[in-house]
C-alpha cells in the first residue's frame, strides 16, 4: 500500500519521479500523484494478460439468481456468492473451433456414436422396454417448429429424435455447416464439451462463474444489458420472435443459430451470454441448490458441488423436472434461440436448467474458462 503524507512529500515524489513519466507506466504514477488519498494494492498491477479470445474477469461478490416476481423457482432465493478471478471465452466455442480439435484428435461426439443401452435405461422410466437393435443408431435431438399452437407443457412437440443429426448435420444428415462455421457448435452433450476444454488447456465454468460472467457488472439486472427486454426497440439476443413454436418472424434477424458476436457484448465484453445457445456449466443441477445453499459461507464461496441434501425432493414448479428421478443432470445457462419472453426468457443471467449430460440438441453449445495463476 502507498499513501502520500504530507504535501512535500507529494512535490518529491513527483520531481524524482517526472522521467517515468515516458514510461509504461505513466498512468499508475499520475494517480499516485494526483490522488494520494487513493491506495492502490499491488494485485491491481499483478493481473495477467488473458489468452486472445479470453476476457480476465475480476473476483468478487455478487448476488446469484433472483427473488423477482418472473423468475423460477429454481433461482431461488436471490443469495450471495464470493468468487476467485478467471478467464473466460469472449465467443462461445464455434463450428470452427470445434472442427480444429477434431481434425487434431479424430474425436467422435455422443451424437456420432452407436447407441448404448446401459445408458440409455438410466435417463428413461423403469421398465421401459429396450428398441429394436434397428433403432440403435446414432442421432441427436432437433427442434422442428409445429403447423399451430400446441400445449407448451409438451416438448415432444417440437422436440424430435433425428438419426444422423450432429454437429456437423444440426437439423440431420441432409443439413450442413458450410454457411455456419462462426456459427456456435451444437448437438455437444457434456462429456464433448469437457474433452474440448481438456484439449485445449481450459475447463467448462461452474454456473456461478458463468453467471457471475453473464451479468456483466450489472448486479440483479433482469437482462445482461440492464432491465429493459428491448432497449430502444432494438434486440440484443437472438431469440425467438412471433408466436412460439410455430412462427418465428425473423425480426431479430435469424431463424435459428447466428454466428458468434452478432450482437452486442454485456459489460465485460463477452458475446451471446442469453441467446443463440444454451451453455454447459459443470454443475450438477438440483432445483433447490440455491435454497439449500444460501446462507452458508461454506457453499457461497467459489461454489462447485452440490449443498449437503440438495436434489433429494421434487421441488414444485420446477421448470427442469427430472424424467426419471435421481437421474444426473448438469447445469445448461443462458437460454437459446427458442427462448420467447411469453415462453421461458431464459437469456436472463438467473435463469438455469438441467439436462442430462450424454443430451445434445441443436440448441445447446459451450464455452470455456480457465483458473487464474496464483503467484507464489
Amino acid at each position: 500500500m502507498i499513501r502520500f503524507e504530507s504535501e512535500q512529500t507529494l512535490y518529491c515524489v513527483k520531481r524524482k519521479f517526472w522521467p517515468l513519466l515516458l514510461s509504461s507506466h505513466v498512468l499508475v504514477f499520475l494517480v499516485w500523484i494526483n490522488f494520494p488519498e487513493l491506495v492502490l494494492s499491488q494485485t491491481l498491477l499483478d493481473k495477467p494478460t488473458p489468452p486472445e479470445g479470453m476476457v480476465l474477469i475480476s473476483g468478487g461478490i455478487f448476488t446469484m439468481g433472483s427473488n423477482a416476481e418472473y423468475s423460477f423457482v429454481n433461482e431461488r432465493p436471490a443469495h450471495r456468492v464470493r468468487l476467485s478471478d478467471f478467464m473466460i471465452d469472449k465467443f462461445a466455442v464455434t463450428n470452427r473451433d470445434f472442427a480444429k480439435f477434431v481434425e487434431a484428435t479424430n474425436y467422435k461426439t455422443v451424437a456420432e456414436r452407436e447407441l448404448d443401452w446401459e445408458a440409455i435405461k438410466q435417463q428413461v422410466p423403469p421398465g421401459t422396454p429396450k428398441p429394436p437393435e434397428s433403432e440403435f443408431v446414432p442421432g441427436s435431438v432437433v427442434f422442428r417448429p409445429t403447423r399451430e399452437a400446441v400445449p407448451l407443457s409438451d416438448l415432444s412437440q417440437w422436440w424430435h429424435w433425428t438419426v444422423g443429426a450432429n454437429w456437423r448435420h444440426p437439423e440431420g444428415p441432409e443439413s450442413n455447416i458450410e454457411d455456419r462455421w462462426d456459427h456456435p457448435v451444437v448437438h455437444i452433450a457434456f462429456e464433448d464439451a469437457e474433452a474440448y476444454a481438456k484439449w485445449i488447456g481450459k475447463r467448462i465454468p461452474t454456473e456461478a462463474e458463468w453467471e457471475f460472467a453473464a451479468r456483466g457488472g450489472l448486479d440483479q439486472s433482469r437482462y445482461a444489458w440492464g432491465d429493459e427486454e428491448r432497449p430502444g426497440g432494438k434486440f440484443q439476443v437472438n431469440r425467438w420472435d412471433g408466436k412460439f413454436p410455430y412462427t418465428n418472424t425473423k425480426q431479430d434477424g435469424f431463424i435459428g443459430t447466428s454466428p458468434v458476436g452478432k450482437f452486442p457484448a454485456n459489460g465485460y465484453g463477452l458475446f451471446d451470454m442469453g441467446g443463440n445457445v444454451w451453455n454447459w456449466c459443470s454443475d450438477i443441477y438440483a432445483a433447490d441448490t440455491f435454497a439449500k445453499r444460501a446462507g452458508d459461507p461454506q457453499f457461497c464461496t467459489n461454489p462447485r458441488d452440490l449443498p449437503p441434501r440438495a436434489g433429494q425432493d421434487p421441488i414444485p414448479g420446477d421448470p427442469s423436472p427430472p424424467t426419471v428421478p435421481g437421474a444426473l443432470r448438469r447445469v445448461i445457462k443462458g437460454g437459446s434461440f427458442l427462448c420467447h419472453p411469453d415462453y421461458c426468457e431464459s437469456y436472463r443471467p438467473a435463469a438455469r436448467r438441467g439436462v442430462p449430460p450424454d443430451t445434445g440438441t441443436s440448441h445447446i453449445g459451450f464455452r470455456c474458462v480457465q483458473d487464474v495463476p496464483v503467484k507464489k
